[in-house]
């Protein structure tokens, strides 16, 4: 899975991805810091079930903190998009197709509103941030529907000559995007366009199917940053203008600061806890100090920094992923070197036990007898959807 961080230039994409990844990605601000993707890896939280068999956990992939399961995220913080990238503004080809692969959008605005549309410093407050998530919707939109219109009348005579179903047709026009069949299914569930002749939709209706296909398969998060900067009343006031898209106020400034203090021993801190605490405050110089008070007045105000909360928003309640414990052994939760839970892995909810097994091992899908739930001790049959936090064994043909 990979979530891409995106927005206009000069708006804290690189901070707020640095914040997740620690890689210090540049940082600098001005528009165009970032001219060449980068590629990190992030987390997200789950309780580890340890807990209740008593025993520590053996972490492989996802390291376990204090009960906490930290299991890895791909992330893509591509350079600024501008009005117009989908026509090539400001290299919009080549920054949106970096974005091909992602399963989701992070989208940064600048809650403050100090940057104008194409990411230059302004008067703080004078510009709307909801005018960069409807731009970029649009922008996002005319992208695919340009993929999908590419020699499209030719094409789309051939399916029906053929007589090919149409969500064929589709998935060969919009290979790379990473879009599955069913979502290309639900898109055209909502889309009323004549599936039996394809060579008839008009440019309108391409353009409302590319819309629902990115609904559908590739959803967004707004991480308001700069909150720091701005106020409760005007995150609010977002939130109601972004709609459906959930808004999530943060700054990135405050995570990335708390995240380099306590890996040099400054502080105690986890990402998206709501306080933190000073290990030795007499190591601190007055800068370190004055900073980790503003962090703390941030921290008062609005609960967290919320960069932690964005990327979980995305995750779990966007892309309705579910985090499932693979063992071999489903009495002591163990692999086969004996080790407790010692991976983590993210499915999307509803995904059917013998899926898992494919996540887990190619050869273990496909010779995949059953599943036994470790708790229950039942048989889970190939096609029983799997539940969160499910502690399962694979049984397969040898």
């Amino acid at each position: 899975m990979e979530v891409g961080v995106v927005g206009k230039p000069n708006v804290g994409k690189s901070t707020f991805f640095n914040a997740l990844t620690l890689l210090d990605a540049p940082m600098a601000p001005y528009p165009f810091t970032t001219t060449v993707p980068n590629r990190g890896v992030g987390a997200v939280r789950a309780k580890c079930p340890h807990g209740e068999k008593g025993t520590p956990c053996t972490p492989g992939n996802a390291k376990c903190v204090h009960g906490v399961r930290w299991i890895p995220v791909n992330l893509i913080d591509v350079p600024g998009l501008v009005p117009g990238a989908h026509a090539g503004k400001g290299l919009g080809h080549q920054f949106l197709d970096d974005l091909r692969a992602a399963d989701g959008f992070v989208q940064i605005v600048d809650l403050s509103g100090a940057t104008d549309s194409e990411g230059r410093t302004v008067a703080p407050g004078s510009h709307d941030p909801s005018e960069e998530v409807a731009w970029l919707e649009e922008e996002l939109v005319a992208w695919v529907a340009e993929i999908l219109s590419r020699d499209f009348a030719r094409h789309a005579r051939s399916t029906e000559l053929d007589g090919k179903k149409v969500e064929e047709f589709l998935m060969q026009r919009l290979t790379g995007l990473s879009i599955a069949p069913s979502a290309i299914s639900a898109a055209l569930r909502t889309v009323p366009v004549d599936r039996q002749h394809p060579a008839r939709w008009t440019e309108p209706e391409r353009v409302a199917l590319a819309r629902e296909l990115l609904r559908v398969a590739k959803p967004r998060v707004v991480a308001a940053n700069k909150c720091d900067r701005s106020t409760p009343e005007t995150a609010r006031a977002l939130a109601e203008k972004d709609g459906p898209i959930p808004t999530v106020p943060c700054s990135a400034e405050a995570e990335l600061t708390l995240r380099r203090a306590a890996r040099a021993g400054l502080v105690e801190y986890a990402p998206g806890d709501s306080a933190f605490q000073v290990r030795e405050p007499e190591r601190l110089s007055p800068g370190q100090r004055k900073a980790l008070d503003e962090i703390q007045q941030i921290l008062a105000r609005w609960g967290t920094t919320g960069v932690q909360s964005a990327l979980e928003t995305m995750v779990f309640d966007r892309l309705h992923q579910i985090v499932v414990f693979p063992v071999e052994d489903e009495t002591h939760w163990t692999d086969g070197r004996g080790r407790v839970l010692p991976d983590a892995l993210l499915v999307p909810a509803g995904t059917p036990a013998s899926e898992v097994a494919y996540r887990v091992h190619t050869d273990l899908g496909r010779n995949f007898v059953r599943a036994i739930d470790g708790r229950t001790h039942r048989a889970l049959a190939a096609d029983h959807p799997v539940e969160p936090n499910s502690v399962i064994r694979i049984v397969a043909r040898k």
